[in-house]
Parts: structure tokens; C-alpha cells; sequence
């Protein structure tokens, strides 16, 4: 038999001070009066927490001395934890007011029985309180004022909140606080599912989270382990197979790291708001993490100081569902800190599909439409085909999917420049030009800057029908309120053409064609590579360069990003979302079957308002009229008997006897209005409607 360390008397002393810790207890229970007088908790801050739209952790950042402390909600947390932490530690919890007089006995006479302290006789509220406010002596003084806090606490808190102090404020070891801390560091996953054998390693560690870090010290964190499960089991809490199965499982070797997906867009939201404690983002974690995975193999095969960025919009709501910018943030050689999905770059050809767009709704071509590639000049500006080349005459549609580029810039004057820039504007597509400088001719070629995300959006409005949302990136009320309204950039059967266009663009060699409408394009001096594409669902667009600008040979749109386009999609879900089906007034015909205005465009078509062709007399030019929801619009024109009227390119109707045409507009927006005699001359006007309030 061993020798007691203290002799009786000291051993009965300390039974009566204990003793009398208990008589206190009950005195401050039976004088809780005091609780409304009970002063206010601490401030407990909590990491700044990122989440994704379904609030899946994307980010969390630490707190300014480096802790890590996730606030915690009981609900989300395995109930198999809870019930073994509260069996363990407190299993009066939710019998007591604070303080457990039996446990303070039993304490006190396992003290007296063995002569040292083997329980403290704490409850998991007066761990609470010593965890919100720590004191460093462990004298009779200290844990009275445990105790009486403890009071206070159970009187102005539910046992849940009071267990979600427990869960956010207790220590795992090293820099961790908080069971969701805990689980996400030692298991790589949030707590609301445990094993037996993680739900007893976090139940063990705060007991003595140095002593017991299972990444440095294995034995004594797996000795505490066992110590839980070994007491549980014999209070009936689990059966022995059970017990036996997590005794055996492994303990983690090491720490892993805490969530970083979406690094730039939780850095931005974070920025824009600095005070929130949680940000919702629009971003779905799955997609987001499929495409961190792709950028990083394709980083790999990169020259050095190249880097990737991605963008995904969806094409209904304009939601950002990634944000995709490099494949390592600390890669300084690829400005892996620059978010380079709003970085403005040259766009090269990839603002061609609007101007097609445009000139569809005008009325000015069709997509069998013939158009000349051939040496021109539009003034001083001369320009050429990306490979020196001339194709003659062609469909728009072919000159669109081989991305000619003097047909691009004959359907840019004749729809105009600055029109474009107002459509891209609506797009939520900032086009930004040089001080001083105006929308020209070469804008439609990547004379201007863009960044990617806006050209999701532009793109991501083309596969919504012409209707676009300004790029939605977080989920916050205010936010949602303010990005819900939506534009109509291009008509419904303008953007089908589209659709149906850029559907049959040769794909990348080895890649399946037709599942997709995509885009490439290629700036000055191989400076950037561009793809953007969609579905019926949602929008990728895809960027390729070096950040710093400089020029890289062969660095070209459809050979460098277009494959990654098409990898991006194929990560994304199995098979596309279909495109959506034709408008009841898209016109699908053979070039000889068109209206002979339609059938071949040539320099100079656009409508010109001389006086041998029918003008529009009213509405005039950029004119904004007041409507009321139930009466017509009138169009009054001169120079012909009878004029087909065209409403953002589609026919609408033919003027009466006296050039008077009455139509009921669909909605309130930008509307372009043609008129066209027999002979195919015409005119046309933009307007903007506007509902009267």
C-alpha cells in the first residue's frame, strides 16, 4: 500500500474548506436576485467567416493574435458529441442552475479519499466562466467567483446558448478554440458528423490541449481518448464493440489547414465589409472547388509567369458561382495575390457576338445573310483577319464563327460604336477606354478594356435571351436587392441566332462540338487568350496570359483557352444544359428564301434616312416616351404607301395609309424601331420606353 502524501488532519481540513465551498454555492443559488444586477458578457469575438450560397465554409480568417475560433451552434454539431461531452463532463447539466452541489462533494471527498484534487467538481457553466474570464490562481477566492458567474450565466442564458459558449470558446491545442476549429483542423470536416472516436478525442482534448495534441503528443491525446470512452462505456452510453472499434482507430498525425476556397472573392467581400462577421456568397463550393483543381493542373503545364483566372455565372440570376484566379496565391511569379477575374485586359474578338447580336435585332442581317471579307477601309482604320486572309463572300453566320474581322467592324458601323458600348454597359460589361476617348470602330476588335467577370456577364445575358443581371457575387440582402434588376440587351430571337451561331464554332481539336456556344479571342500581340462560353444553365469564361502584360508567341484564344473552356464544362456536370429552344419569331430559312433586303449586306447598308427611302417621323432618335401599361405606342413614317415595320428585328406589322403603325409594347426598355419599303430601303430609330408611375 502506498503512503498518503498528506497526513489526516490536513486531509480533513481541506474536506471542511471544500465543504464550505459547497455551503457557498448553495447560498449564491438561493440568493440569485442578484442575477439582473449580473454584469454584461465580455465582447467574444469570432473569426470572420465566408460562406458559400448554400453556407458551406469556404473561408474563415483568424483572429488579429492568430487564434482560430469558429463560432459554434449546438444544432449543427453531432449530437453524439454533445451527449458524450455533457455524460463526461457535467451529466447533471441540465438539472443545476450553474453549480452541481453532489459534484462539489464528490470532489471534496476524493480529495479527502486519495489526497489529491481527482475532479474539480467544475461544471461545464463555470467552465464557461473561467473560459470568459481566466483567472491564474486556482485559490478558494477564484472559484467562488466561478461559481457566482456561473449563477449569473445559467440565469440570463438558455443550456443551449450556454453550451454554444462551450463549443466556441474551449481550447484544442496550439491556436485552436472551439470545436468546429478543432474538427475542421485534426478530421478536414465540419462536426455535424463524428465518429465515436473523433467525438471522444474532442471531448478529451480540453481537459489538457498541450498535453494532448494528438499532432504532437499521440500517446497522451490517445490516452485521453481512452479514458472517455472506457467511462462512457461503463455508464451504458455505448456498447463494447463500439467502444472497441474506436479504441482502435487511428489518431490524426497532423493538422491539416482550414478552408481557402475562393481566396480573392473572400479577400473582396471582406474588404467591402469589414464589420460583418459572415459573408454569403453567392459561389457554390463544389464548383468552386472542381475549377481550384483544374486551374492547378493546367497552371502546371504553363510557362513561367503565366497565369489562368475562370469566372462561372449563372445565366438566369447573374449569380458568381466561381471566382477562379490563379492556382496559388503565394506563386509571386504569377501574381497569385491579384485577382485577375477583374483585372482589365484586351478582349480581343470576344465582343463580336454582340455587334452580330445588334445587327440581328436591327433588321440588317440574318444569320444566312451574305457578307463580303474583304480588303476595306472605314476611313482612316483598315483593318484585317487574324490570319492576313480574306474568305469573299460568306454567311454572318460563318464570318461570326470564324471570327472574320471585316465584317465585324462593317456591322459595328452600321449599328455604331457607342451603341455597343451603352449594350455592354447594360450587360454590366464595363468597357473602359483611354482618358479622353470615345467608343470607335476598333472596340469591336479588343480596342478597349475589359475584365472577365464582365464578360461573363455579357455572355451569361446572351444565353438568358437577351436578359441580363448585373454579376451578383454575394448573398446578403441589401445586395440581392440592389442586383436584381434585370435588362434586356438584345431581343430574344437575336440572341437565339447567337446561340445557334456560335453553337457551330469549330471546338478544340479532340473535343465533341455543338453542346456549347462559345466564343475565343486573342488580343494585340498575343497578349491575352480568351474563351467564354454557355449552356442552357450557366456561363465560363475562361482568361490565359501573363498578369504584367507582356506578350507571350502563341498565345491565341482557340488554341491555349478554349481547351481549358471545354475542360471547365465537362468538370462541371457530365452533359450541358440545352440551349434554350427557338422564339416562336425566330425566322429559320435558307439564304434564297430570305426577303431580298436580307438576303446580302453590303458596305453601307445601315439605314440612312435619305430622302428617295422612308423616314421615321416620330418617335425621333434617343427619344424616351412616357407609356402607360394598356395604351399603344404610335410610329408615324414617311415615303412609301404601305412600310413593313420591324421591332428589335422582328416584323411587327405594316404602317396604314397614312405611315401610322400602332403596337403594344411587351415591356419598358431600349427598343429599335425599322421601317422598310418594297425596294429594301429603310430607316431606324432607338428609342427608350418607360413606364409612367
Amino acid at each position: 500500500m502506498s503512503e498518503n502524501p498528506r497526513p489526516l488532519w490536513q486531509r480533513c481540513m481541506a474536506g471542511g474548506v471544500l465543504a464550505g465551498v459547497i455551503f457557498a454555492a448553495g447560498s449564491y443559488a438561493w440568493l440569485a436576485g442578484v442575477r439582473a444586477a449580473a454584469p454584461p458578457l465580455p465582447a467574444i469575438a469570432t473569426s470572420v467567416e465566408v460562406l458559400d450560397r448554400d453556407g458551406r465554409l469556404l473561408r474563415p480568417f483568424a483572429l488579429p493574435d492568430g487564434r482560430w475560433r469558429l463560432a459554434a451552434d449546438p444544432s449543427l454539431v453531432d449530437r453524439r458529441y454533445i451527449d458524450m461531452l455533457i455524460a463526461y463532463e457535467d451529466k447533471r447539466f441540465y438539472d443545476h442552475s450553474g453549480v452541481d452541489p453532489l459534484a462539489l462533494l464528490r470532489a471534496a471527498w476524493q480529495f479527502v479519499s486519495h489526497g489529491r484534487i481527482v475532479s474539480g467538481g467544475s461544471t461545464l457553466t463555470m467552465q464557461v466562466a473561467r473560459l470568459l474570464e481566466p483567472r491564474p490562481d486556482r485559490t478558494l477566492k477564484a472559484k467562488l467567483a466561478e461559481m457566482r458567474r456561473a449563477i449569473e450565466l445559467e440565469a440570463r442564458f438558455s443550456k443551449a446558448e450556454i453550451l454554444k459558449l462551450y463549443m466556441t470558446l474551449a481550447p484544442f491545442g496550439g491556436n485552436l478554440e472551439g470545436v468546429r476549429a478543432a474538427s475542421l483542423a485534426y478530421f478536414g470536416k465540419e462536426p455535424r458528423r463524428l465518429s465515436l472516436a473523433e467525438a471522444a478525442l474532442l471531448v478529451a482534448l480540453p481537459q489538457a490541449p498541450e498535453a494532448r495534441r494528438p499532432d504532437r503528443q499521440a500517446s497522451a491525446a490517445g490516452s485521453g481518448r481512452r479514458r472517455v470512452i472506457e467511462r462512457l462505456e461503463k455508464a451504458g452510453l455505448f456498447g463494447g464493440p463500439e467502444a472497441r472499434f474506436a479504441l482502435a482507430a487511428d489518431l490524426p498525425e497532423r493538422r491539416r489547414e482550414l478552408p481557402s476556397l475562393a481566396f480573392h472573392a473572400a479577400e473582396a467581400a471582406r474588404r467591402e465589409r469589414p464589420a460583418a462577421p459572415v459573408h454569403r456568397l453567392a459561389i457554390e463550393a463544389a464548383v468552386q472547388e472542381r475549377l481550384e483543381a483544374l486551374a492547378a493542373e493546367r497552371a502546371a503545364t504553363l510557362e513561367p509567369g503565366v497565369s489562368l483566372a475562370m469566372v462561372v455565372i449563372d445565366n438566369a440570376s447573374g449569380e458568381v458561382l466561381a471566382r477562379v484566379s490563379g492556382s496559388d496565391r503565394q506563386n509571386r511569379a504569377r501574381a497569385g495575390a491579384v485577382d485577375l477575374t477583374r483585372a482589365l485586359r484586351s478582349p480581343g474578338s470576344t465582343l463580336k457576338p454582340l455587334i452580330y447580336g445588334m445587327a440581328f435585332e436591327d433588321g440588317l442581317v440574318h444569320p444566312e445573310t451574305l457578307i463580303e471579307d474583304r480588303p476595306m477601309r472605314f476611313g482612316a482604320y483598315r483593318p484585317r483577319n487574324f490570319d492576313l486572309d480574306y474568305q469573299g463572300v460568306v454567311s454572318v453566320k460563318r464570318a461570326l464563327q470564324m471570327s472574320l474581322n471585316v465584317p465585324a467592324v462593317a456591322l459595328l458601323q452600321a449599328v455604331g460604336p457607342q451603341r455597343l458600348a451603352s449594350r455592354l454597359d447594360a450587360a454590366g460589361t464595363e468597357l473602359r477606354l483611354p482618358p479622353g476617348d470615345v467608343p470607335g470602330l476598333a472596340v469591336g476588335l479588343g480596342g478597349a478594356g475589359v475584365t472577365l467577370e464582365g464578360l461573363a456577364a455579357l455572355y451569361a445575358a446572351i444565353g438568358n435571351g437577351g436578359v441580363a443581371h448585373p454579376p451578383s457575387r454575394r448573398l446578403d440582402d441589401a445586395v440581392v436587392q440592389q442586383g436584381i434588376e434585370r435588362r434586356r440587351i438584345l431581343s430574344p430571337v437575336a440572341s437565339w441566332y447567337l446561340a445557334q451561331a456560335l453553337s457551330g464554332a469549330p471546338p478544340p481539336r479532340n473535343v465533341r462540338g455543338g453542346l456549347i456556344a462559345f466564343k475565343t479571342g486573342t488580343s494585340f500581340g498575343y497578349r491575352d487568350a480568351w474563351s467564354v462560353g454557355f449552356d442552357g444553365r450557366r456561363t465560363v469564361a475562361v482568361w490565359i496570359g501573363r498578369p504584367d502584360g507582356q506578350p507571350v508567341p502563341g498565345m491565341i484564344g482557340r488554341e491555349r483557352a478554349a481547351p481549358l473552356l471545354f475542360d471547365a464544362f465537362a468538370r462541371l456536370a457530365s452533359r450541358p444544359a440545352p440551349l434554350l429552344p427557338p422564339p416562336r419569331d425566330a425566322l429559320m430559312a435558307k439564304n434564297n428564301e430570305l426577303p431580298p433586303p436580307l438576303r446580302r449586306f453590303r458596305d453601307g447598308d445601315a439605314p440612312t434616312g435619305t430622302a428617295s427611302g422612308p423616314r421615321i417621323a416620330f418617335p425621333p432618335p434617343g427619344a424616351t416616351l412616357d407609356i402607360e401599361p394598356s395604351d399603344p405606342v404610335a410610329l408615324k413614317a414617311r415615303g412609301g404607301e404601305v412600310l413593313s415595320v420591324l421591332i428589335d428585328g422582328v416584323p411587327a406589322g405594316i404602317t396604314d395609309a397614312a405611315g401610322v403603325f400602332l403596337w403594344q409594347p411587351a415591356r419598358e426598355g431600349f427598343v429599335r424601331l425599322t421601317v422598310m419599303d418594297a425596294a429594301g430601303l429603310s430607316d431606324s430609330v432607338s428609342i427608350r420606353l418607360r413606364v409612367s408611375r
